[in-house]
């Protein structure tokens, strides 16, 4: 009897074994992601998720990049069924918005790209929903300046994607009439631009730059050379009064204005319309531009890119900076290890996927390893065989880093009133402050 209850306990034991060491060994195949399980795997082994599904804005742009990457992975996992679906940016915050606030994943995709200036407004709302990416690449990989908006305690949810890597598209031959050449636009300072735009619009009749008076784009471009922010170091306190960088990007915009070299416009279309008309004689903003420039043929060989001016009032200010950007995400939900899976391997690590995303689309990412590929060390004929994917990519590792926080859209609502009532003669420390009161009722 003894020996018979002996095997019967060893016989209980053993299943009791068996059962907790699946238990165990799928929750910790569940990643570093925060909250609840997954009915996905990895798909580098073991079981695995059918399908996963992304969610991208911009035909042209991003979703053709993720059919490349696509493309490329199926020939790693064909297991794998890849989902993608176009929606409008805004459509996607909205989803996000309801979806992760009701705390309903039903109907959400596994992988989201999120613009760099929102990123930490959904990180910080919803923490436990978005799947830990710090294992799954290499950071140190991607340029220095989107690892910010993309963590959270030194911990990556985001995977960098595209660079927001300014440039000073300028026309040669406006320059030419006024007595300049692209080499003398080297390390400008944006008081030196508007001297230039002044001796153009002499020689020319040619406004020298279009802007939207209820888009402070050019604002963020000015203090991120300085490092600076509309929020303080901790993305979390506005911080505008004080805020000297900001003080000397208001004074320049002033400037500009009454230089007489700005041609306003009041939506994309007009601003397009700006250059590709030929009324302006420079565009200072992203490296995306370049399509639209390049899409009024009749101009190949009269455009060139340099460096974008700096602060001249700010030491440390360097002629490089950052005009929008997006990264991927992979939310908490089941398919998570497959997603991640898939862009580790293809925007987290793949060189010449880089070099077709250039050749097919002209998108300049934010790997570091890609920029020594052929397709960016390529003469471009429109800018008479200027290499002006190597230059971004060069001026895309010097860019300040600042943390961009989660309220960069609240604060600039905030800032496009005062800065009206500055060029309506308001005094520029009481608008800021004025400015500072409003952002910190705001935001909390």
């Amino acid at each position: 009897m003894k020996k018979w209850l002996t095997v019967v306990l060893a016989v209980m034991l053993l299943l009791s074994a068996c059962s907790s060491g699946g238990g165990n060994k799928q929750d910790s195949s569940s990643g570093g992601g925060n909250g609840g399980g997954d009915n996905g795997g990895s798909a580098s082994g073991g079981k695995e998720a059918a399908e996963i599904t992304i969610w991208a804005w911009d035909p042209n742009f991003n979703i053709k990049a993720l059919n490349i990457a696509k493309e490329r992975y199926s020939k790693i996992n064909p297991d794998v069924k890849i989902n993608i679906v176009e929606n409008a940016q805004a459509d996607i915050i909205q989803k996000l918005n309801t979806g992760l606030g009701s705390g309903t994943t039903t109907g959400l995709p596994n992988i989201v790209l999120i613009e760099d200036y929102r990123a930490q407004s959904f990180l910080k709302a919803f923490p436990d929903m978005f799947y830990e990416l710090t294992d799954t690449f290499n950071a140190a990989d991607f340029a220095e300046y989107k690892i910010g908006p993309t963590s959270v305690d030194g911990r990556n949810y985001g995977l960098p994607f595209d660079s927001g890597v300014t440039g000073l598209f300028v026309r040669t031959d406006y320059l030419a009439e006024a007595g300049y050449s692209p080499d003398d636009l080297q390390a400008l300072t944006w008081n030196e631009f508007i001297e230039i735009g002044k001796n153009v619009k002499e020689a020319t009749g040619k406004d020298m730059l279009s802007l939207d008076p209820n888009d402070l784009g050019i604002i963020r471009v000015m203090i991120q050379t300085a490092g600076k922010w509309y929020l303080d170091e901790s993305g979390e306190k506005p911080f505008l009064a004080g805020n000297e960088a900001l003080k000397e990007a208001f004074q320049l915009y002033k400037e500009m204005m009454e230089a007489d070299i700005v041609k306003p416009n009041a939506d994309w279309s007009q601003f397009v319309a700006a250059f590709n008309s030929g009324d302006v004689a420079s565009v200072p903003t992203g490296n995306w531009i370049n399509a639209s420039i390049k899409a009024e043929s009749s101009q190949a060989g009269k455009w060139a890119v340099v460096p974008i001016p700096r602060l001249a009032g700010q030491p440390g200010s360097v002629n490089a900076s950052n005009l929008g950007g997006s990264s991927w995400y992979v939310l908490n939900v089941p398919g998570k290890e497959a997603a991640a899976d898939f862009l580790a391997k293809t925007f987290g690590s793949d060189v010449e996927f880089y070099q077709e995303l250039v050749t097919e689309i002209g998108a300049i990412g934010t790997y570091i390893p890609a920029s020594t590929g052929e397709a960016y060390s390529a003469p471009d004929p429109f800018y008479n065989g200027q290499k002006t994917i190597a230059d971004f990519a060069k001026w895309t590792e010097d860019i300040p880093r600042v943390n961009f926080g989660a309220h960069t859209y609240v604060i600039e609502d905030i800032l496009v009133v005062e800065m009206q009532n500055y060029l309506n003669g308001k005094p520029l420390d009481d608008a800021l402050n004025d400015a500072q009161k409003q952002a910190e009722a705001q935001v909390r």
